[in-house]
């Protein structure tokens, strides 16, 4: 995981160009290298290293004029290696130098090879080509500026203030001066009446796990950020099981605003069952109020609900980080592939169900993604999420969309993969944290951190201001004190239109309250994590 930032024209100062780009030293603080290729081209890396700690600086060079700045993790780097790059003459140990040869060998047509998290560009003399992961796990921006000059980035912060305009690169896509964007990432999951797979719970169960293995990868140490949700913890039990066939103990982290939070007492359940090495971390909500500026600063967006989950994982990696882990596994993407969020209890109609949660997938980069990559990243911290791979996501979204809403099994949301994990002559987790009620992570950390956030914002807004807002914010107008608190901190760094047209609102459907919270909706149950399991057999 780093920072990556490449300019595609002459002209730019070197110094410049060194500035802006540690402006995102946080993603990459073990080491930092810059290239001007002969045709004046730039390329800069911030690195975080996990994979070949030694050789594995960027930009990497390939076996003749291209060079490669990588963001992320390839995970079959090594069969890539041994496979159809055996030929090629390696320099490093590293899985970004696998993508250099690649475009050696197939030119543009290598991205669904890689298995993996990944944002790049590759420069070739005059050519060049730059692509993102097929979820958009990896963050990656671009712009123009007035000499047309292309910029990419890891993050807004280091080109904004360079360009005319500033877009999202879109996931799943490569893009080539010859080709435009091309959608090289074409699942069958993203036709909605392809969710014709019958359930098979031991499939679930296998497909998972070989990702979490996958995410494993690394010559540094890992955790885990266990909520003491259904997902996150069973990417713990998972990883937890893995790690101890080589005798290695896992590390798990949870956070709240005392012992007492719904999240903090789950995830202290999980840790004893599973015997994980457990750290408990607590903030104050006047804590989360006081680092409002900065977190906007990183996050690069203004969407509610992200921002009231990343306070608490921006606290948590810090420690996290301070401790020296520098990589850690989290649950993103359940609740989206499996219909998890309470709303999906009131889908009219499985087609409806079905295409809310493909689209849910497909958006995740604008929020969840987000938050968990640049939350983490604002301390140099990798975040890896095993139920975004694409062998799962194959698998799981295809099922038939009757099998996935709540109302088949009681109302019971993700029934399926609580099953596939419910094995008791070998229990991966306790019953009541297996068949706990969801619990959104800005929820699950107190109930008061969102009450007292809300009452915080009303009294740094006026009625007046409020009233102002369409005329103020007219693309996306904040409809909330919070709401426009938090767009006022982000237009104070990123103050163009296309800036905050790069920021999708996370709505829920089917529900009166339109508050993102998961206590709004009416399904919502306010217990420890008692809830009684269904009894209802596949």
């Amino acid at each position: 995981m780093c920072g990556i930032l490449a300019i595609i024209g002459k002209g730019k100062e070197e110094q410049l160009f060194r500035e802006l780009s540690k402006r995102m030293a946080h993603r990459g603080p073990d080491e930092s290298d810059l290239l001007i290729t002969e045709n004046g081209h730039i390329l800069s890396h911030e690195r975080l290293s996990i994979i070949d700690l030694h050789s594995g600086k960027q930009p990497i060079k390939g076996s003749r004029t291209a060079y490669v700045i990588h963001n992320g993790e390839i995970y079959n780097h090594q069969e890539l290696r041994d496979g159809i790059l055996k030929d090629h003459i390696f320099k490093t140990k590293s899985d970004s130098e696998v993508i250099v040869h690649l475009y050696e060998e197939f030119n543009y047509g290598f991205c669904n090879m890689l298995d993996g998290d990944w944002a790049f560009v590759v420069v070739d003399g005059n050519d060049f080509m730059v692509a993102r992961d097929p979820m958009g796990v990896k963050p990656l921006y671009y712009g123009l500026d007035e000499r047309g000059r292309i910029y990419f980035a890891s993050e807004m912060k280091s080109i904004a203030d360079q360009v005319k305009t500033l877009s999202t690169f879109p996931p799943g896509h490569y893009y080539t001066q010859k080709t435009g964007f091309v959608k090289y990432h074409n699942p069958e999951f993203e036709d909605f009446n392809k969710a014709d797979l019958e359930l098979n719970l031991d499939l679930i169960r296998e497909t998972l796990t070989n990702s979490v293995r996958k995410r494993l990868m690394s010559d540094v140490p890992i955790g885990v950020l266990l909520s003491g949700g259904l997902d996150s913890s069973l990417t713990t039990a998972i990883a937890s099981r893995l790690l101890a066939k080589s005798g290695q103990k896992l590390h798990s982290f949870s956070i709240g605003l005392s012992s007492d939070a719904p999240d903090v007492k789950a995830a202290k359940t999980v840790a004893d069952f599973l015997g994980t090495e457990h750290h408990e971390i607590y903030f104050a909500v006047e804590e989360g109020f006081e680092i409002l500026d900065k977190l906007i600063w990183h996050l690069e967006t203004y969407d509610v609900t992200t921002i009231r989950a990343s306070v608490p994982m921006y606290f948590l990696s810090k420690v996290i980080a301070d401790l020296g882990i520098k990589v850690v596994l989290s649950g993103e993407g359940a609740d989206e592939i499996f219909g998890g969020y309470l709303y999906f209890g009131n889908a009219p109609s499985a087609e409806d169900f079905q295409k809310e949660t493909i689209e849910r997938v497909q958006k995740l980069f604008t929020a969840d993604l987000l938050r968990a990559d640049k939350s983490t990243m604002a301390h140099g911290l990798e975040t890896r999420v095993p139920f975004l791979d694409k062998e799962f996501l194959d698998v799981a979204i295809r099922i038939k969309a009757e099998e996935k809403m709540p109302k088949t099994y009681g109302g019971k949301e993700k029934y399926i993969l609580r099953k596939a994990f419910d094995t008791p002559e070998d229990p991966y987790l306790p019953n009541e944290v297996l068949w706990r009620q969801k619990e959104q992570f800005s929820d699950g950390v107190g109930y008061n951190w969102i009450d007292q956030m809300i009452k915080y914002c009303a009294t740094q807004v006026s009625d007046e201001q409020l009233l102002g807002a369409p005329t103020e914010f007219f693309y996306n107008t904040p409809t909330t004190k919070e709401a426009y608190l938090y767009r006022s901190i982000f237009n104070k760094y990123f103050p163009q239109v296309s800036a905050a047209q790069t920021v999708r609102k996370w709505i829920p459907k089917w529900q009166e309250n339109l508050d993102p919270s998961g206590r709004a909706n009416a399904a919502h149950v306010q217990a420890d994590f008692g809830i009684a399991k269904n009894n209802n057999e596949i």
